[in-house]
């Protein structure tokens, strides 16, 4: 009988070391993203695409370099989806105390980017943003970050490209008027915009001011105000489901045949309602990305590879997502082949990685905030492809603040320290 016990136990402690192993060998990744909701379609969906993608073809080893080992530190990564739609404090503590998630990457809105900050800090948990544009995150909600980070840019970096394109590019900017969606993200964008341009000397007169609610659909009084005002330009930070309503609204109307619309989402439109979009519409993909991304081997098996396995070309919310993951795997391999979340985390700040998008430098925020250039250009529909034309790109010391300026104080000051060629 002692024989028989000894040899259960045996056979149960090696299920157990067994299981053990199994688990040291995966890495579970949280990733938040829209599921549900007018945000879906044209952000949540790529995103998961291309968190999908990173995952299977991280596990294969199939990334060129300098990502073609297996996994992260050779462990294999199990990614856990939630819906940004639902209450995101809720949910992102579910993925952490009840999923037992080792890293999260995902977030859109800069709402929820909001909500979710310090509680990142209070878990302990190594988080990446992956789009969230408002740059009061580093700003004024975590001003001394230890486990948080944001591999994509902020909204200064659209705002401040946008101003200069405009200027540029010989754009009449006499009258100028905005409509941004009411809260961090449109008013960020907007005050950073304007503040540009006032930086920039263009002496505009801002005729409208229209600032909606998140996810109102409906913007037909909006359109009237900003069609009375007579601008010369329109700039919108609209995103997801608001903006395509703003386009099939304000189009029939004739804004975009009176004035010149500026679009700092405007890429994302490509993968929904490219027919719809006016020509001559200017546009950013809020970032190196899409159809504004270098030239580069990671850049070219990316878009690729998105293609044939989904069947359409990523726009830019997968970009970025693609660029998150391998932030995340560039910081843990960097810690060693034994790290945990938090020495990745440790070894982000300030790391400078490899993306499809070119070099990603995490250079602002104490360390914990990525900076890159924007290109901007006007929309053209091709032989059935949406592209864009009169291209102009800013690299990154151009839009950005520096490290010990907020992005407010630079612009008011004149952007002190910038190069633009």
């Amino acid at each position: 009988m002692k024989q028989i016990t000894f040899a259960l136990a045996s056979v149960s402690m090696l299920a157990i070391a067994s299981a053990a192993s199994a688990q040291d060998e995966t890495i579970k990744i949280g990733v938040p993203v829209f599921l549900s909701g007018a945000a879906a379609g044209p952000f949540g969906e790529p995103e998961k695409n291309a968190a999908e993608l990173m995952f299977a073809a991280l596990n294969e080893g199939s990334v060129p370099a300098p990502y073609a080992t297996i996994g992260i530190n050779g462990r294999i990564i199990d990614g856990t989806f939630i819906d940004e739609a639902s209450d995101a404090v809720l949910e992102y503590r579910n993925l952490v105390e009840r999923e037992g998630v080792e890293v999260v990457i995902g977030y859109t809105s800069s709402g929820n980017c909001k909500s979710v900050a310090p509680v990142a800090e209070e878990l302990e948990t190594f988080t990446i943003f992956v789009d969230c544009g408002t740059p009061q995150i580093f700003e004024d909600v975590v001003t001394d970050p230890t486990y948080l980070f944001r591999t994509g840019p902020t909204a200064t970096l659209d705002a401040v490209g946008s101003a200069r394109y405009l200027t540029d590019m010989g754009y009449d900017l006499n009258r100028v008027a905005g409509i941004n969606q009411n809260y961090a993200w449109g008013q960020d964008s907007w005050r950073d915009f304007t503040g540009a341009l006032t930086a920039l000397g263009t002496e505009s007169k801002f005729v409208s001011e229209q600032f909606p609610q998140l996810g109102s659909g409906q913007y037909g009084a909006e359109v009237s105000a900003l069609l009375t005002s007579t601008p010369e330009v329109v700039f919108n930070s609209f995103w997801g489901g608001d903006l395509e309503a703003f386009v099939l609204q304000s189009a029939p109307r004739g804004l975009f045949a009176r004035s010149a619309v500026l679009m700092t989402c405007g890429e994302a439109l490509f993968s929904s309602i490219a027919k719809d979009i006016p020509e001559g519409a200017i546009i950013t993909a809020r970032g190196p990305y899409s159809v504004f991304a270098p030239e580069n081997e990671l850049a070219t098996w990316f878009s690729a590879a998105y293609e044939e396995r989904f069947g359409a070309k990523p726009s830019y919310p997968a970009w970025k997502m693609a660029q998150a993951v391998l932030g995340a795997k560039a910081a843990y391999e960097k810690a060693g082949p034994e790290a945990s979340g938090a020495e990745a985390a440790a070894a982000m700040e300030g790391l400078e990685f490899d993306s499809p998008a070119g070099v990603v430098r995490m250079a602002n925020g104490a360390g914990h905030q990525a900076v890159q250039g924007i290109g901007l250009g006007t929309y053209k529909y091709v032989d059935g492809e949406p592209t864009v034309e009169n291209v102009k790109f800013y690299e990154a010391e151009c839009v950005n603040p520096p490290a010990d300026m907020t992005a407010a104080a630079w612009i008011e000051a004149g952007f002190p320290g910038a190069v633009c060629e």
